[in-house]
């Protein structure tokens, strides 16, 4: 019962991580251009 109860909570902490990505990247920030991709002209992807 542990295991599966550890096994949602990582699930859920990956899930959200992944939606915050989506919602930064939708906004114009990204990782990869230091968080200003909008201001970035295009060459850091």
């Amino acid at each position: 019962m542990g295991t599966v109860a550890v096994g949602i909570g990582v699930a859920a902490i990956v899930i959200g991580i992944i939606v915050k990505m989506v919602k930064d990247k939708k906004q114009g920030k990204s990782i990869q251009c230091g968080c200003n991709c909008k201001d970035c002209g295009g060459h850091c992807h």
